[in-house]
């Protein structure tokens, strides 16, 4: 149960002025408290204490994501409880108790208490924005003004589950180019600092000119060898530099942005981002909320800084009377296709049916281009590698080749 401190201000029967410091889970509980107490509620206001770095540790640790999977569990036993018409706080509390211990359970003994103070069950579960994004919250909160509660934890299990089939393609697609590439690095490295050393002993007892591929590697083995430690500090304080400058407004803005342009990956990203942003239009606007917090929305849950920026240049458009198509196509992120489809929805007036409809279309080209991913990189690491290996063949039996032409 999430409980605050709350200091509060109040007049007993006689006037006197009451001050305290409590422990509850609302100022509702306290101000009910305090009146149990015949003292007139004056001011409650949160206690912010300054937490001490054990705190600070505790937040950090204690505090555990809930998995994309347990959130469809989630929406689809909200779906069963609210479809069977059962009493919310009662279906809260039976679900708390069912599923295991975690951070999950902890959010709906929380969220179960402040629903018996009198709050909706969207803000009730606005106090646990780890857990549930804006998305979810704007969702909740149309399925409590249109008493379709059922509807939109149905529509969100969906919605989780095609990110989290996504989630898993993208790094189905990757692991193989990942470990090639991994391989590679520890490969430059046993070679650099074992394999050419050894050789390079055995060329010093000849006292022959080596060619010049030969001398290159000796020369970067050399490096390596001798300064090994000033090569993995500087790949470190790179590395670190630029987790560092991404991390800043200006760095994310612009990484965002280059990601959208790297070779075969970049029309995947943005492709995967359009997608989620048509789809979470579709399934907003359907739901009834309104055309401009429907993209203001979208915009605060696209994980693309740039897009994001695009996006609200969008509603922006809408907010100054402009349509749909022309602040799209103004973007210049969508295609002829999408652009198509919101004007004859526009003309319609079917944007929603006519977007999820493209939705599927832009996943459907996600899967594809995941599934061809692979087949797509395959070549330019085998590239990769064949010139690794015939440099290295070239350095080390080239004088080899000499010796023995002269031998002979």
């Amino acid at each position: 149960m999430f409980m605050a401190e709350y200091t509060y201000s109040g007049r007993d029967e006689k006037g006197k002025m009451i001050t305290g410091l409590i422990e509850k889970a609302s100022e509702n509980d306290v101000a009910n408290f305090l009146l149990k107490k015949n003292i007139t509620p004056v001011a409650i206001d949160v206690f912010h204490r300054q937490a001490s770095f054990n705190d600070i540790l505790q937040q950090y640790t204690k505090r555990k994501k809930v998995s994309d999977e347990e959130l469809v569990m989630f929406c689809r036993q909200m779906y069963t409880i609210n479809k069977a018409g059962l009493p919310l706080m009662q279906g809260l509390e039976s679900l708390s108790v069912s599923i295991s211990s975690g951070p999950l359970q902890e959010c709906l003994i929380d969220v179960t208490h402040r629903l018996e103070t009198g709050v909706s069950l969207s803000s009730a579960m606005g106090y646990h924005r780890h857990i549930f994004n804006n998305l979810f919250l704007g969702m909740i909160k149309i399925g409590e003004e249109t008493g379709k509660l059922d509807n939109i934890f149905a529509q969100m299990g969906v919605y989780i589950s095609r990110d989290i089939e996504t989630k898993k393609s993208i790094k189905s697609a990757l692991r193989y180019p990942s470990f090639v590439l991994s391989a590679m690095v520890v490969a430059l490295f046993v070679v650099n600092l074992m394999v050419i050393p050894a050789f390079a002993d055995m060329f010093s007892r000849f006292d022959a000119e080596l060619p010049l591929p030969t001398r290159i590697l000796i020369g970067t083995s050399q490096f390596f060898v001798d300064y090994w430690w000033l090569v993995i500090s500087i790949l470190a304080i790179i590395i670190m530099g630029l987790v560092a400058w991404i991390k800043t407004p200006d760095g994310q803005f612009l990484w965002h942005r280059l990601k959208l342009h790297i070779p075969i990956v970049g029309s995947l990203v943005n492709k995967a981002a359009i997608s989620r942003y048509i789809r979470s239009f579709s399934l907003m606007l359907s739901s009834g909320l309104s055309m401009n917090k429907a993209i203001g929305l979208c915009a605060d849950i696209i994980e693309n800084e740039y897009l994001s920026f695009q996006i609200k240049k969008i509603k922006e458009g809408v907010e100054r009377g402009d349509t749909l198509y022309r602040t799209h196509k103004k973007s210049g992120m969508f295609s002829p296709l999408i652009l198509q489809m919101i004007q004859v929805g526009e003309n319609s007036g079917q944007v929603d049916t006519l977007l999820m409809e493209v939705a599927e279309s832009y996943e459907r080209e996600v899967d594809y281009d995941l599934q061809s991913l692979s087949s797509k990189i395959e070549p330019i690491l085998i590239l990769i590698m064949a010139g690794f290996v015939v440099i290295l063949a070239l350095g080390i039996f080239l004088p080899m080749w000499e010796m023995f032409s002269i031998q002979q």
